[in-house]
């Protein structure tokens, strides 16, 4: 009996153990349930399902006249879960979904019959059937057998992706650009995809899906919990006419001259507005493509086309008019008894007035009236530029815009050579577009308006979002007289027998402009050089400015600014002017008439050199 009730009494001790540790578990279920189930709960689910971010449809960019420049395009990939359809639906079908595949995909008979048997198999809920789809060929796949009962009977999963498709393909594909997003969240922004990613992009969406084998997610179903809302459209002030225009005139002159890269702008006068932009470089293989934006980013020595700005300044400061005199010295300036300043024509020009030399474009001619008139006071000239801001950037809307470089006395670098050598153009920096801006103030009576790509953002219906205004930078970058001088010389340089561009005179238009021939390297044995012309048409009342620079064309076969770049602008000239009416137009007569405005002296004529 003692025994009995011994091993009774273990028995009780024993329960009562147990039962008091079961209490201690359950009532740390409880408080950890109240305490932190949340927590937990929430961790358990995330394993299993989650949300995922869903890019909304990427927002249209547009040419001016509504033409698409850059579209995003659904791309659909099409799996299929083999454990969620059931046996007998699966055995009535995979035989005719099969043979559909097999057939829209061009593949031996009996192969995606395969491919779906062994994902029945190995219970493989995620398999690869279909990649990067078109809409049209995504609606024929769910109507295959099978398929057609939707994603729970028929075992299909749908993933739809964006791809930024050009229409244009190539052309202005640097302007265009592309944002690209960073794992830790930013963004690597280019051109106009880059400026206005913010109002492109729109909101994404959340899609939950569901954890399967080999860390792969499944959606729940083909909804959204939250449906992402598209970006907003861009619409550009590019023509695409203009655009074809100036891509295929750079084009031509590029392979002519084999040259390194170049690029061409067009900008309406008045507003701004850039009407086109190309920027070709030379791969490997020969071939050109839209490589970079030069015609922003790329600063560069202007050389002769910075002759303008020579000759702002000083009419601005009264040091000279157009009918100065100046003796070219026989074509050649020494300074310091080493360093040689010359024209292209051997022996000069002689003596011949300010506009000539300008016309001419007299390296010597340029060099001796600025270094004669401010070498005394170099601050003075290089004040007078800056007051105009054309040390600054224009603040385009477009990232990576160079950055302009004007000398001054208060540099630390500034030696005896900077004011002679920026007065055509060398030591000074500037890119395509900043030259262009300020020719083109020239044309727009001393205005300097901002180069602008956008004119417009708008909703998917056409709902204007913001517009975009003219934008004034300096409503006078000099007096109206030094603007109608200037304007005569750059016409003179086409329509005048001695100009540098005489060869582009055309009777029925007449082409306001400069040419450069910029020698780079020069500081080496390799000498290579960048052609250029920039200028405004038509003259009598400016309707396009344009730009177009062409680096390193092949020197045996040609590389002064008015054989290289200047056919390019009048190619590009005509065809857009012919387009624009009758009265914009200029007969032999009108040229006639603002050439001999050259040669009338002013009240204030001074001569530099009477020897």
């Amino acid at each position: 009996m003692d025994k009995e009730k011994n091993i009774l009494f273990r028995a009780y001790f024993i329960f009562l153990g147990l039962f008091v540790f079961g209490l201690f578990i359950a009532y740390n279920l409880f408080k950890l349930n109240l305490d932190k189930g949340d927590y937990y709960r929430d961790q358990a689910e995330k394993r299993i399902v989650k949300n995922f971010e869903i890019l909304p449809t990427r927002g249209n960019i547009y040419s001016d006249d509504g033409s698409l420049l850059a579209t995003s395009v659904s791309k659909f990939s099409i799996f299929f879960d083999a454990v969620t359809v059931k046996e007998s639906v699966f055995n009535k079908y995979v035989g005719q979904l099969s043979d559909s595949l097999d057939n829209f995909f061009k593949k031996p008979n009996g192969y995606y019959l395969n491919v779906l048997k062994n994902a029945r198999l190995s219970n493989n809920r995620y398999k690869s059937i279909a990649r990067k789809l078109s809409y049209t060929q995504y609606l024929r796949l769910v109507d295959f057998p099978m398929f057609n009962l939707g994603g729970i009977r028929g075992g299909i999963i749908v993933v739809r992706d964006f791809v930024r498709d050009l229409p244009m393909n190539k052309i202005a594909e640097r302007t265009i650009g592309y944002e690209k997003r960073n794992p830790n969240g930013t963004y690597i922004k280019v051109g106009l995809e880059g400026a206005y990613g913010k109002h492109l992009r729109g909101k994404p969406g959340k899609q939950l899906r569901q954890r399967i084998a080999n860390n792969q997610w499944k959606p729940l179903s083909n909804n959204y919990q939250q449906q992402p809302i598209d970006g907003l459209d861009i619409w550009t002030t590019i023509s695409t006419d203009i655009q074809d225009i100036t891509h295929n005139s750079l084009l031509d002159a590029l392979e002519k001259f084999d040259a390194d890269h170049g690029s061409a702008v067009v900008m309406e006068t008045k507003t701004g507005k850039i009407k086109a932009i190309s920027n070709l470089g030379k791969t490997s293989d020969n071939k050109y493509y839209e490589k970079l934006n030069y015609a922003i980013g790329h600063s560069y020595e202007p050389g002769s086309t910075f002759k303008l700005f020579s000759m702002l300044v000083a009419l601005e400061d009264k040091v000279i008019d157009t009918s100065s005199v100046i003796d070219t010295e026989m074509g050649e300036l020494k300074f310091f008894n080493k360093y040689l300043v010359r024209d292209s024509k051997k022996g000069g020009y002689g003596k011949i007035p300010i506009s000539e030399v300008f016309e001419r474009s007299s390296n010597t001619g340029v060099v001796k009236m600025i270094y004669e008139k401010y070498k005394e006071n170099p601050e003075k000239f290089s004040d007078r530029l800056i007051s105009i801001g054309i040390d600054k950037p224009l603040g385009l809307s477009i990232k990576g815009e160079g950055k302009p470089k004007i000398p001054h006395p208060d540099d630390n670098d500034w030696d005896g050579l900077d004011l002679p050598w920026m007065s055509f153009g060398y030591g000074v920096q500037l890119t395509p577009i900043q030259t262009l801006a300020y020719y083109n103030a020239i044309a727009n009576n001393g205005e300097l308006v901002m180069p602008r790509f956008v004119s417009s953002i708008r909703k998917f219906d056409g709902t204007l979002f913001k517009k975009f205004d003219r934008k004034i930078i300096n409503p006078a970058i000099c007096s109206e007289d030094t603007v109608k001088k200037l304007k005569i010389m750059m016409q003179g340089v086409v329509s005048k027998p001695w100009g540098t561009a005489h060869n582009i005179f055309d009777k029925n238009i007449i082409l306001a402009g400069k040419t450069g021939t910029t020698q780079i390297n020069y500081a080496t044995d390799r000498v290579e050089y960048v052609s250029s012309f920039v200028g405004y048409f038509p003259a009598n009342n400016p309707k396009y400015s344009c730009i177009v620079v062409i680096s390193k064309p092949n020197k045996a076969i040609g590389y002064y600014g008015n054989k290289v770049a200047a056919p390019v602008f009048k190619k590009i000239a005509k065809s857009v002017i012919n387009n624009l009416p009758n009265e914009l137009k200029l007969n032999i007569d009108d040229i006639n008439r603002l050439s001999d405005l050259m040669n009338q002296p002013s009240d204030n004529t001074k001569v530099l050199d009477k020897s």
